[in-house]
């Protein structure tokens, strides 16, 4: 934000006559360069404009210099040498705001039109030490659209697309009516002439007598109040012609159903004096059905309270009033129910409804508004700053945003690629402090490219955490690529190694609590699903298979008889085996083959062999079932591909040792040609879990390069 030049040390009476020096120096200046005739003119349109604003003589002074400084008949160090110094400050800042314009192809209704003007209407506000400043600018718009009309009309449209869409809702915003109408009525004129014309000759009234009219009519209101002792405060204005357009285009209604084009406003000091007052309205006056509305009794959604009528007044005029207390017109005015906001449409931001209500407290006749400045200046939109892209686009950003910000804020893409930045110009790098009016271009390479470092506070690339957070969910998203690859990869590996081929993917994400395969894949990368958790969910998947209804009562054991590892159905104490060729392991889905002389031969049901036998000798299969045998253990046999090298077998069998896994036989083959050892094991394990985790820990070891259980 610009600073503000010391207190001056005039004196009062200095102070007081600084618009007539100023004047007489202005003036002097044109005797000297004819040429600055026409600024010097503009100078005094402005500050006629302005004066009755009660801005202050300094800042009247600095309208009247303001149009000779932008054509370059003056400057600081002139108004310093002519004792105008405490000019230099706002003249140098009206010059500031001066150079900023919508671009010039920018349309209203056009992607992103409502928030780029709405970016420039904070800008000309955070610019400034003193928002009092702004309406000097404002002033100088209508001074433009007045005499506008000898200009061409691609050049009227244009400026009367910025007055309208800039300059009169700063003026509406700012609580400033008297330049807000006009301005409004200007655009109008040059955006829709015809309509503009057929409003204006139905009306059949200069604004000039309808001002009249409102005027008798609130003195006949207000004496009527007084007369029933009822204390009123009545002011009226007649609509302007903008205002009746808008509403005929809101309420879909032809002008003569446009009740408040003429309006009194009432206020009083409680709630029962409304309704007193709308009592005494409607008893003077008829009023028209249907266009009563009791938003005290029924508030809008936005808070706002008042009563309004139509009634048919003096010379069977029809006028609105509304009728409300002093707190509900401060509500109105200054709260949630702000006029401006209703009439824009615009979104909710407390932030900045919190600094437009501190603002327009400067524009209140109080007789504190010294200290009032002080106190704004360091608090108001301190916390913003707003820079131009190279198109003219406004992006605001939080205070002490980088360029780097301003990329990510542009589009996030072009945060992704940035890889430098010009400001003004100038090539800068990327922790620079943005600055209220840059105008920044962001270098850009073919590919994305985000930095971790980007993501430390310390190092300064990134202020606002939006800007980071975008950082960060590129980086999550290329990590996640990357963990779906390890994911599929470790679970294929884990299906693989325990020789697992009949599992739905499906059911071992819903078993994993994963919504989807993806995320599963996901999870298992990132470690968030560890390989004994997917190997506890493929042994519950395989104990939890619903059985067949029909199954057959196990016949009682022997109190003497051992828990056995099988429970065939039927029959009981038949000799089995686990079949050599597919090694089940508890709780795999297992089936009993009946061999000649061997007892019954258990297979795996995925078993190549057993779907053999099957298919030979169907009526030799029979259904069998783990046991409950508390400490069973099941053969299973391992397959270690290592480089060999010292110690290796040593280090294997410590393994097994550690999770207390037997050894029934072991051979090691070891190739000298290619240095590698392959040790083959036969391992006593108490299910599949204590399988995978056996697996798991072997390939941890030094040189093992796979470990696979055989089949």
């Amino acid at each position: 934000m610009v600073t503000t030049q010391p207190e001056n040390r005039q004196t009062r009476g200095e102070t007081a006559d600084i618009v007539g020096r100023t004047r007489h120096f202005v003036q002097g200046l044109a005797e000297h360069d004819p040429g600055l005739g026409a600024a010097v003119e503009e100078g005094a349109a402005i500050a006629d404009i302005v004066a009755p604003l009660g801005l202050g003589a300094p800042l009247v002074a600095a309208a009247l210099a303001y149009p000779v400084a932008r054509e370059g008949g003056t400057g600081p160090e002139a108004l310093e040498r002519a004792g105008l110094g405490e000019l230099a400050a706002p003249v140098t800042e009206l010059l500031q705001l001066g150079r900023f314009r919508l671009p010039p192809d920018w349309q209203p209704g056009e992607a992103l039109a409502v928030s780029q003007s709405e970016a420039l209407r904070k800008m000309l506000l955070a610019l400034v030490s003193d928002p009092r400043i702004v309406v000097i600018r404002i002033a100088e718009q209508l001074h433009r659209m007045r005499h506008a009309r000898a200009a061409a009309p691609e050049e009227q449209r244009a400026l009367a697309i910025e007055t309208r869409e800039i300059f009169a809702a700063l003026a509406n915003r700012l609580g400033i009516w008297q330049l807000k109408w006009e301005l409004e009525d200007l655009a109008f004129r040059f955006l829709e002439p015809e309509q503009y014309a057929r409003i204006a000759r139905a009306l059949n009234e200069k604004r000039a007598e309808r001002e009249a009219v409102i005027e008798s009519l609130r003195r006949i209101v207000a004496a009527e109040l007084a007369k029933n002792d009822i204390p009123a405060e009545v002011t009226g204005r007649p609509k302007h012609i903008y205002s009746i357009w808008r509403k005929m285009q809101r309420k879909n209604r032809g002008l003569e159903q446009i009740f408040d084009v003429t309006a009194l406003r009432v206020l009083v000091p409680s709630v029962r004096d409304c309704y007193a007052a709308l009592g005494v309205v409607h008893n003077r006056w008829s009023w028209l059905p249907g266009e009563f509305d009791d938003y005290i009794a029924n508030p809008k959604q936005n808070d706002y309270r008042s009563l309004h009528t139509a009634v048919i007044g003096p010379g069977g005029r029809v006028m609105e009033v509304q009728i409300r207390t002093h707190e509900m017109h401060r509500q109105a005015e200054l709260g949630v129910a702000a006029h401006w906001r209703y009439k824009e449409g615009t979104a909710p931001s407390a932030a900045f409804d919190q600094k437009i209500r501190m603002l327009r407290q400067i524009f209140e006749p109080t007789g504190e508004d010294g200290d009032l400045l002080e106190q704004l200046r360091g608090d108001v939109f301190e916390d913003r700053v707003y820079a131009f892209s190279p198109k003219g686009d406004v992006v605001e950003m939080p205070a002490g945003a980088t360029p780097l910000d301003f990329a990510y804020h542009v589009h996030t893409e072009i945060g992704h690629r940035c890889r430098g930045a010009r400001v003004n110009g100038r090539i800068v790098p990327l922790t620079y402090t943005v600055k209220n009016g840059d105008r920044i271009e962001i270098i850009t390479g073919k590919e994305p490219q985000p930095s971790r470092d980007w993501l430390s506070p310390l190092s300064g690339y990134l202020v606002s955490p939006r800007s980071r957070a975008k950082v960060r969910s590129w980086f999550r998203q290329q990590d996640r690529d990357q963990n779906r690859r390890q994911g599929r990869e470790i679970l294929d590996r884990e299906l693989v190694r325990l020789n697992l081929k009949d599992v739905a993917i499906e059911t071992i994400a819903e078993r994993l609590r994963q919504p989807d395969v993806d995320a599963l894949y996901v999870a298992l990368g990132a470690g968030d699903v560890t390989p004994a958790a997917l190997a506890r969910a493929l042994q519950q998947l395989r104990g939890d298979e619903p059985q067949p209804d029909t199954t057959l009562p196990r016949p009682a054991a022997r109190p003497d008889a051992p828990a056995r590892r099988f429970a065939i159905r039927g029959v009981d104490d038949l000799l089995c085996n686990l079949a050599r060729c597919c090694r089940p392991v508890a709780p795999e889905d297992i089936a009993g083959y009946i061999t000649k002389g061997r007892g019954v031969s258990i297979h795996r049901k995925d078993c190549g062999n057993f779907a053999n036998l099957q298919s030979r000798h169907p009526e030799r299969v029979i259904e069998v079932e783990w046991g409950a045998a508390a400490d069973a253990t099941f053969a299973a046999e391992l397959v270690v591909q290592a480089y060999d090298r010292q110690g290796l077998l040593r280090d294997v069998l410590g393994v097994l040792v550690d999770e207390k896994v037997g050894v029934t036989a072991s051979s090691t083959r070891t190739d000298r040609q290619r240095l590698q050892a392959t040790i083959e094991l036969e391992i006593a394990v108490p299910g599949l879990a204590a399988l995978s985790r056996v697996i798991s820990r072997i390939e941890q070891l030094p040189n093992v390069t796979s470990v696979r259980r055989r089949t």
